[in-house]
């Protein structure tokens, strides 16, 4: 039994070729942003093929999933970085799921197609915050004068992203992971579609994959 005024401390724990162990999370988000019941310990679909998604059904050892990745096809995990007048940006793109967010609200700073693709300078330094924290891998972060900058810490919440990874907001100990640099502790995204070459985090390859929720 567990010591009174004593917090269980919320836990994912990736299982090498199984599901996620979610425990001591109080707070799960489905696709259609409707909140999910929750127990002290879930197992949440990995491999993207449970009929029951996102929770897991054990399709993962008919399908003979497999946490390990193809290191060849694997993106660098790699921090850039972009340095502006007022603020610096870093990027890793190991990290990206490509969600799109900054690419679809400031156009004229994340230039697709464009060398260098970051441009800091091009509007102000709290737009760029606001974007940035609304990335849900963690990919994009910044620092202002030399200090690396965080976003206020979220309620821990587990959000199943339609047709993408499920977004881990908030203080959320990983375990069984090496995080990459430049990772957000704030927000991060598990691949839920199997496919991803940086398990357990997503690489975006849910949408070169073709996985859907249905």
């Amino acid at each position: 039994m567990k010591p009174v005024g004593q917090v269980s401390t919320p836990e994912i724990i990736c299982k090498e070729s199984g599901p996620y162990i979610v425990k001591n999370v109080d707070r799960m988000v489905g696709t259609s942003g409707e909140v999910l019941a929750t127990t002290p310990t879930m197992a949440l679909c990995r491999c993207g093929k449970s009929s029951n998604k996102p929770f897991c059904d054990g399709t993962h050892v008919k399908v003979g999933f497999t946490g390990e990745n193809d290191i060849q096809q694997r993106t660098e995990d790699r921090k850039d970085t972009y340095t502006g007048k007022d603020i610096t940006i870093y990027d890793n793109r190991g990290l990206c799921a490509h969600a799109g967010i900054c690419t679809e609200e400031l156009a004229s700073v994340f230039r697709m197609g464009t060398e260098p693709w970051i441009d800091p300078d091009q509007v102000s330094v709290e737009q760029i915050k606001a974007v940035i924290d609304k990335c849900p891998s963690g990919a994009l972060s910044f620092s202002i004068g030399g200090v690396d900058q965080q976003g206020q810490l979220q309620e821990t919440t587990v959000k199943v992203l339609l047709d993408g990874p499920y977004e881990i907001i908030g203080d959320l100990e990983i375990s069984d992971a090496t995080p990459l640099l430049g990772a957000s502790k704030n927000t991060r995204t598990l691949c839920r579609c199997g496919h991803s070459n940086n398990k357990p985090f997503c690489d975006g390859s849910h949408w070169s994959a073709g996985f859907k929720d249905a």
